[in-house]
């Protein structure tokens, strides 16, 4: 999968390479035609002004017939050119363009040669002007190379402007696709429009404010049908608590009796206990809580280790904390905080088969600082991984005891406070929880 600016920059470079190819293999047939084009029209341009010449002052500067001189030559100290006049004797006109190799000062050049025959007083004259091929490829050589820098120069800068101008023009896309990324739930969009003078754009952006509105609507419906629902059911479930503990009071009470109804008292706690996260869910997304403690994360690893170690020893299971520097989380709720870890840890210790061990590690990254925890438990797989954090999903249908909802409140916790979940898991071989913290305070 590739980058939308990827692939047009590769289209770009593709078609000017393509476009390149062809031109570099028509470009020798073409300078040649172009350049003998240019060399004809030169040889005919001088001959017009030799034949107007000849007009206007006669033939005489050039042929003397009454001193027998019949012919007239020149050519350049290079002998690059040459035109020659001489009288002849022709049955037709002649006008026409050849190769010819001729003699000048006993070396033999080869040159394109303009010949044109005319009438002057009765007699017939040849006029001949010639142009050596060395300088007509050399003057080839010369287009080639002033079009080889051209091309070149051409190529770099559409290259630079086909860049400057797709970043341009999808800039709009990254703002739209950075706000997506930095939105935790539908209440964080950030609803301003995005500038842009591309329609699609614009269009992508406002789909996606009113769907984001939509779902902010419905979960906050959804939230506040929670809370009710669970204020709900509080009042009858202690109501229910209170009777069968009265109940367990009695003294005639049969030993069967017993048993049930302190297996109802078991199923009330467990209900009661998934009302209360309900609710705690539904207050942490509704922000009701404050954030105003300064958290040290060792300190309170190191609390959380002292609570749940009795459980990891009972399990044969070692919990191993290596810290390095101590991080003070600023703006945050210490309570929160505290469940957010002891989740993570205690589901650790619970999924770990002994002899086993959950390691905990603390660091710092560059700017932000990063806590670990990783278990040498069942694992998940990758489909157990894709839901890992949705609400009354249990990893493993073997926890009688939990309500597969507390890593729901873990991830609630954490987009609370702005801190990035990545969890890694092999199966059967362990899990891995990275926190990843911000800002350093």
């Amino acid at each position: 999968m590739f980058k939308l600016k990827i692939k047009l920059a590769f289209f770009n470079l593709l078609s000017k390479l393509i476009f390149t190819i062809i031109f570099i293999l028509l470009m020798p047939h073409l300078v040649e035609k172009i350049n003998i084009l240019h060399t004809d029209r030169e040889l005919i341009e001088k001959r017009e002004k030799i034949i107007d010449l000849i007009a206007e002052i006669g033939i005489d500067p050039f042929i003397n017939l009454n001193l027998e001189d019949d012919a007239f030559g020149s050519y350049n100290i290079l002998k690059e050119e040459f035109i020659s006049l001489e009288r002849v004797q022709l049955e037709e006109d002649w006008n026409f363009i050849e190769i010819t190799r001729r003699i000048i000062e006993n070396e033999e050049i080869e040159y394109r040669v303009l010949n044109y025959s005319f009438e002057v007083d009765g007699f017939t004259y040849l006029l001949e002007i010639g142009k050596s091929l060395s300088s007509i490829k050399h003057t080839e050589k010369n287009i080639k190379n002033v079009i080889w820098i051209f091309i070149i120069f051409i190529i770099v800068i559409t290259l630079l402007s086909d860049q400057y101008f797709t970043q341009t023009i999808l800039r709009p896309l990254d703002l739209i696709i950075h706000k997506l990324k930095n939105t935790s739930t539908p209440g964080f969009f950030d609803k301003i429009p995005v500038k842009t003078t591309t329609s699609d754009f614009y269009q992508l952006d406002q789909t996606l404010i009113d769907l984001m509105k939509k779902m902010e609507e419905l979960l906050q419906k959804e939230k506040d049908i929670t809370v009710n629902i669970s204020h709900e059911l509080m009042t009858p479930v202690s109501v229910l608590r209170g009777n069968l503990e009265n109940i367990l009071l009695q003294e005639n009470l049969d030993h069967e009796t017993s048993v049930r109804i302190g297996e109802s008292l078991k199923t009330l706690h467990r209900l009661k206990t998934l009302v209360n996260s309900l609710l705690l869910i539904a207050r942490i997304e509704s922000k009701q809580y404050m954030k105003n403690d300064s958290v040290s994360i060792n300190e309170l690893m190191e609390e959380i280790i002292g609570e749940i170690s009795p459980i990891a020893v009972d399990k044969d299971v070692k919990i191993n904390f290596r810290r390095s520097n101590d991080f003070i989380f600023s703006n945050a709720n210490r309570s929160l905080i505290f469940s957010m870890f002891y989740n993570v840890v205690n589901n650790a210790v619970k999924n770990t088969e002994a002899p086993g061990e959950v390691n905990i590690q603390s660091f710092r990254v560059k700017d932000h600082y990063k806590l670990i925890i990783s278990d040498t438990g069942k694992g998940m797989t990758e489909e157990q991984l894709k839901t890992i954090f949705m609400r009354f999903n249990k990893k493993y249908p073997s926890d009688e005891e939990g309500t597969g909802i507390g890593l729901a409140i873990t991830k609630s916790i954490a987009d609370f406070h702005n801190i990035d979940i990545k969890v890694e898991s092999d199966l059967n071989k362990g899990t891995t929880f990275s926190f990843l913290f911000q800002e350093i305070s």
